[in-house]
């Protein structure tokens, strides 16, 4: 966790006092004209035994070199005099952040497309395929250990051809070769490493390798030296564990066909919180283990099932694991949003990165925690959660960066995971003063000892009253100093050196955020969220669309890739959310038009649910059909309940007939393996319930529905569709594309609700107190 010497990262802020003295020396040693000098900086050396750079790409690596923006600082240990990188590879000319985080190291990197192969092919070598991501703080660590180790690149560019893959780019890629390694019977995780015959079949594979034996792994100079030995004398073998290992996989990734004509009933569900129960922890919340993730699915499905059966110990299980998150280090508690994941059972230790997709889904499922309890704490966490990605997540364009990472540099210019995030007891009296401080850390739990390498990452241990009767205050007294002191932590935490950010944009990720900010901003009354969510999701359909088609990402003003099922799934998410919040009608063609882009080029038209690719994309060892809710959830379980939406919303049973064929398809997974699809779960607990049709007209506009609209951001109705419609034009528009309002009005001349079930609405009402009880029933459901 704490690498001292590590390097910097690109930006001004990040240069070393190495770099610094090596740039005086220089500037004394060299008498160099600036264009001699230029000239030398951006003319890459010869990486080592590697076969030499074609001249033109030569020139364009140096072209690439001379753009950089002035004060730029190489990612590298190897820099010539003048503080300019000595390697330069093809990363260098990639948009993802994280390729070009390897563009200076001293291995023949290449891009993950035909150019790799054809070299493996012409060089009869095996490729070696690492996949990571930008903010992955082993993918740093093994970087800076084997990467940027000449020996090591000696190795590696002798005897194979070495690709480099963002995996958050080419999920793809990363789910077949995260699979392979899988079936080998190792554990998965980032980075991962993975070698291949000339032809992408996999025969060997793992995660992180240090550079010697050590950690109970093989050293990764070893690995290399034993893997090039066995393909060199050992062919045969290597081939025909390659051939079985792709069959193996080509099977793992595969959903078994429809075997049955029935859909999965509510019983699952049942099965599914009996499993839940069984996996519990009761000291500290979410499932027991090790490592703790964010519990946002299975906390939302615990809400449904309290809501439908009144269990109280479903609800007893979410709220407590919403409290120990909200409390613990997991959520950084000045600047708002969570961290990874926590390496303690009490999510008192993060994994320091902030993934954009987490703070999307815990934004929703604090929402949902709000509206079922009530409680303003938990509606507090999810404006946090929105407050950080609007100040330091946002592009100017409107969408949203992907991810900020891990580590930063401590005052004293070392690399530390989570410096930035934590505070010894002297900084916080040095920021506060003496009357401030000590109530101030007595509430984060600070201490000289610390919690993390002599530092303190802020947490909440002790209730207000407790710690108030401990300083002799009042409770009150100790929430107002704490209060007032957190813009200035905040303020002195900001001039630190920052973590670095991932600003590729990317599809999915903003479907996600854009929904919680749509439906943030319904629910917690703030037209500015709403306001956001619009920006961002016209971004994507301006950028991020050509020809009706979605793209994967965008970087340096262009979109680039064509789009996968959770690029299209978590989209449509979006544009339905956001009609639900604005009522703009062209949120909901929007929608449609994706929709039938997913289902002519993804779904599977014999087993049912959709593949992760389209067939119009490159040809892998295996076509995916996602079966799995992880730190995201999969395209197929948000397709599903997109589809059920929409259904309710159109009237196209078409839609329905779609969804009921998804879920026969994932039937035996949801059947085996209830937890490992509970996003689908809550599909399905919308698809064999009585959703509720809810329809607001008003006379003249949306404003006149406010009465009904601040009782339903109150209620906790999950499986719901909404429409607000003004008499007049936007209704006749709106009635096209949702029949449901045909016949509404906005009866004598009021704002009138509608609240129906299958079609059949009870009488409208102008009352919203009784449009609330309305909305508190809950209808019997069959299971």
């Amino acid at each position: 966790r704490h690498h001292p010497g590590r390097r910097g990262h690109v930006g001004p802020e990040y240069v070393t006092a190495r770099a610094a003295r090596s740039l005086a020396v220089a500037c004394c040693v060299f008498a160099l004209s600036a264009a001699s000098l230029a000239a030398e900086q951006n003319v890459p050396a010869a990486l080592p035994e590697a076969p030499p750079l074609p001249e033109s790409l030569r020139v364009q690596l140096g072209e690439a070199l001379a753009q950089r923006p002035a004060g730029w600082q190489a990612r590298t240990r190897h820099l010539r005099p003048d503080g300019s990188p000595l390697y330069t590879n093809r990363l260098a000319l990639e948009a993802s952040p994280y390729l070009r985080q390897h563009a200076h190291n001293p291995v023949d990197w290449y891009s993950w497309g035909d150019e790799a192969f054809a070299a493996a092919q012409r060089l009869d070598r095996p490729l070696f395929v690492s996949i990571g991501y930008s903010t992955c703080h082993w993918c740093h660590v093994m970087e800076e250990e084997s990467f940027d180790d000449v020996e090591t690149a000696k190795l590696m560019n002798a005897h194979f051809v070495s690709v480099k893959v963002d995996r958050e780019v080419r999920p793809d890629v990363d789910a077949i070769y995260m699979r392979a390694v899988h079936t080998l019977g190792q554990q998965g995780g980032w980075p991962l490493n993975v070698w291949l015959t000339p032809e992408g079949k996999p025969f060997f594979g793992g995660t992180y390798f240090p550079p010697e034996d050590g950690r109970g792994r093989p050293g990764f100079r070893r690995l290399l030296e034993s893997l090039n030995q066995v393909w060199m004398n050992e062919r045969g073998r290597i081939r025909t564990q390659a051939d079985a290992l792709t069959v193996a996989l080509t099977s793992a990734l595969a959903v078994d066909p429809v075997t049955s004509t029935r859909i999965p009933s509510a019983t699952l569900l049942r099965s599914a919180l009996a499993t839940y129960q069984s996996a519990f922890d009761p000291e500290h919340g979410g499932l027991r283990g090790r490592v703790k993730f964010p519990a946002t699915f299975p906390v939302r499905l615990l809400l449904r099932v309290n809501r439908r059966t009144g269990d109280p110990q479903a609800q007893q299980m979410a709220i407590f694991t919403l409290e120990q998150m909200a409390r613990g280090g997991i959520r950084d508690q000045l600047g708002g949003g969570f961290h990874r994941y926590s390496t303690d059972p009490s999510w008192r230790v993060p994994h320091f990165e902030k993934m954009l997709y987490d703070n999307a889904l815990l934004t929703i499922v604090y929402l949902e925690g709000y509206q079922a309890t009530g409680r303003q704490e938990f509606a507090d966490v999810a404006r946090d959660i929105l407050g950080y990605v609007a100040r330091e997540m946002t592009a100017p364009e409107g969408g949203f960066y992907s991810a900020t990472d891990a580590d930063s540099l401590t005052s004293e210019g070392e690399i530390e995971e989570g410096w930035f995030f934590t505070w010894t007891p002297a900084e916080l009296a040095a920021a506060l003063g003496p009357k401030r401080a000590p109530a101030v850390a007595a509430w984060y739990g600070v201490t000289t000892e610390g919690n993390f390498d002599r530092r303190n990452i802020l947490h909440l241990e002790r209730s207000a009253e407790d710690i108030a009767r401990r300083l002799g205050i009042a409770p009150d007294q100790l929430r107002r100093i704490v209060s007032g002191a957190t813009p200035t932590l905040l303020a002195v935490r900001d001039k630190r050196p920052h973590p670095l950010r991932d600003d590729k944009i990317l599809t999915s990720w903003n479907g996600l955020m854009i929904s919680a900010f749509a439906r943030g901003g319904m629910v917690l009354d703030d037209a500015d969220d709403i306001h956001r969510a619009s920006r961002a999701a016209d971004f994507v359909l301006a950028k991020l669309r050509v020809d009706g088609r979605l793209l994967r990402s965008y970087k340096d003003g262009r979109g680039r890739l064509d789009g996968y099922l959770d690029d299209y799934a978590f989209m449509i998410q979006a544009l339905l959310d956001l009609y639900e919040a604005t009522g703009n009608v062209q949120r909901l063609g929007d929608a449609i038009g994706l929709q039938k882009v997913l289902d002519e080029g993804f779904a599977d038209a014999e087993g049912g649910g959709y593949f992760a690719t389209s067939g119009r994309h490159e040809t892998l060892l295996a076509r995916e059909k996602p079966d799995y809710d992880g730190a995201e959830p999969s395209g197929n379980s948000v397709a599903l309940m997109n589809l059920l939406r929409l259904g309710e919303m159109t009237t196209d049973d078409g839609y329905r007939v779609k969804a009921d064929r998804l879920l026969r398809a994932f039937g035996g997974t949801l059947k085996r393996q209830p937890l490992s699809l509970s996003e689908m779960l809550i599909a399905l607990d919308f698809r064999v319930g009585v959703p509720k049709e809810i329809l607001i007209v008003t006379p003249s506009s949306r404003a006149e529905a406010e009465p009904f609209l601040a009782r339903l951001r109150k209620a906790f109705v999950p499986n719901r569709i909404l429409a607000v419609a003004v008499q007049g034009a936007d209704l006749d528009a709106q009635v096209k594309r949702m029949p449901l309002l045909e016949g509404k009005v906005a009866a004598k001349g009021k704002a009138t609700a509608y609240v129906c079930e299958r079609g059949v609405c009870r009488l409208p009402t102008t009352d919203p107190e009784t449009f609330a009880k309305e909305l508190a029933s809950v209808a019997p459901r069959p299971d």
